[in-house]
């Protein structure tokens, strides 16, 4: 099958991104992220095999370049700088509005308190609507190990957010 690197960025572009900041937890070193991948995906795309669906590969890709860039010099003497927003409430579906991103924050950040080889199950099942198989092979470890993790995970997760919501 013949892929078009637009199309594939297109389509799997905000999976990418996400991806990224999930490992990097910085916009900008997510977006320089989002730019090697699809420079590897460009240079490589002639290299891929079909044995899993491309957005799997793509994935893969993805966690390789934000794990390596995590274990990069530079990586580790910079430190993001936070987004600062005022929040103006106005009206009840503003407060309710706040509620809701102060409870997905409490969830973020819990996912992502956990450890890694738990997060990244999560982050692909739930997050990136794959499937054990396509999770197994994006990670390159054992369906059986990608249901267990994936068990432990969601016990970890249901664990540290009682009485947190």
């Amino acid at each position: 099958m013949k892929y078009d690197i637009e199309t594939l960025m297109r389509e799997y572009g905000n999976d990418v991104l996400r991806t990224a900041y999930s490992y990097v937890k910085d916009k900008f070193a997510a977006e320089d992220i989002f730019q090697e991948v699809f420079i590897k995906v460009f240079k490589n795309l002639d290299t891929f095999r079909d044995e899993s669906s491309i957005k799997t590969w793509i994935i893969r890709i993805t966690i390789n370049t934000a794990k390596d860039h995590l274990k990069s010099a530079y990586s580790q003497k910079v430190v993001p700088m936070m987004e600062f927003k005022e929040d103006m409430l106005t009206s009840e579906d503003d407060f309710e509005e706040v509620e809701n991103r102060d409870r997905d924050r409490v969830v973020k950040e819990t996912v992502m308190s956990l450890p890694e080889s738990y997060r990244e199950v999560l982050l692909c099942v739930y997050y990136h609507d794959m499937s054990v198989a396509d999770t197994a092979k994006s990670l390159d470890i054992a369906e059986g190990t990608v249901k267990s993790r994936l068990s432990r995970a969601r016990e970890m997760l249901k664990n540290k957010l009682e009485g947190r919501l």
